[in-house]
Formats: structure tokens, C-alpha cells, sequence
């Protein structure tokens, strides 16, 4: 891992790659990476980074058999959370269910969140949704 160049005043790209296979874990990961960036993220930009990340992987679990890959990545004006499964189905809108019992707003608020949403194809069959925030 790489982090600030302070003489320079920019931050190195930053990786954290890990298979997790729980939402909480995730979490973990996520907030470990963004605890060790500097300069340190304002305390919301953190908030809605880790429930960015909740909410990708419980889709990727819930509704594409499992999260292969969780990689965060970081410089100097980014945040990039890349999360891979195996399902090459696109994430879709749907209406959410306001009794609690069948979801419907974790892709919307990932689009909410994120300053850009790309997914791409993989070779496996599966799929790579790839968020960027701004720091």
C-alpha cells in the first residue's frame, strides 16, 4: 500500500483486494482501508463510502451467488470500490418494498451515492460494478 507523498501534497494510488464473504466483513474492510488514508476522509464522505460498499456486496450476495472480489482504490481526488460476482445479470431498479420484506433500495441508493456506476462483462461469465466517489 502507498499513501501520501506529503512533500509533494498528492496521495499514490491505494489498493485493498479481499473476498469477503459477509456484509460485515466488508464493512471491516472498508473502513480499515479508509482509516488508513491520508489525508483522512470528512467523517460523511466515510458514512456513505461503507454503506456503499453494504449495499453492493449484500446485492452481489442476495441476487448474483456471492461477491468474488471487493477492491477499493484510492488517489488523490477518487475513491473507486470495485465488487465482481458471478452472475453476469445487470443489476436492475425495481419498487421498493416498504414492508421491509423484499428490498428494492439498495440500487438506487448506490446510483444516489455514487458519482459514477460502470459494470462491465468478464470473460467468466460474471460481472465487474466498478463506484467512484469523490473524496
Amino acid at each position: 500500500m502507498q499513501g501520501t507523498d506529503a512533500a509533494e501534497g498528492h496521495t499514490e494510488p491505494t489498493d485493498c483486494l479481499a473476498g469477503p464473504q459477509h456484509v460485515a466483513r466488508a464493512r471491516e474492510a472498508t473502513t480499515a482501508f479508509l482509516d488508513r488514508l491520508d489525508p483522512r476522509l470528512d467523517e460523511a464522505v466515510v458514512q456513505d463510502l461503507v454503506l456503499l460498499v453494504s449495499e453492493l456486496v449484500t446485492n452481489s450476495m442476495r441476487h448474483a451467488g456471492g461477491v468474488t472480489s471487493l477492491r477499493l482504490r484510492a488517489d488523490q481526488h477518487n475513491i473507486q470500490v470495485t465488487v465482481e460476482d458471478p452472475s453476469p445479470l445487470r443489476p436492475q431498479a425495481r419498487t421498493p418494498d416498504l414492508d421491509g420484506e423484499g428490498g428494492g433500495f439498495g440500487w438506487p441508493l448506490i446510483l444516489q451515492l455514487a458519482h459514477t456506476v460502470t459494470i462491465q462483462s468478464k470473460t467468466d461469465g460474471g460481472k465487474s460494478i466498478s463506484v467512484i466517489m469523490l473524496r
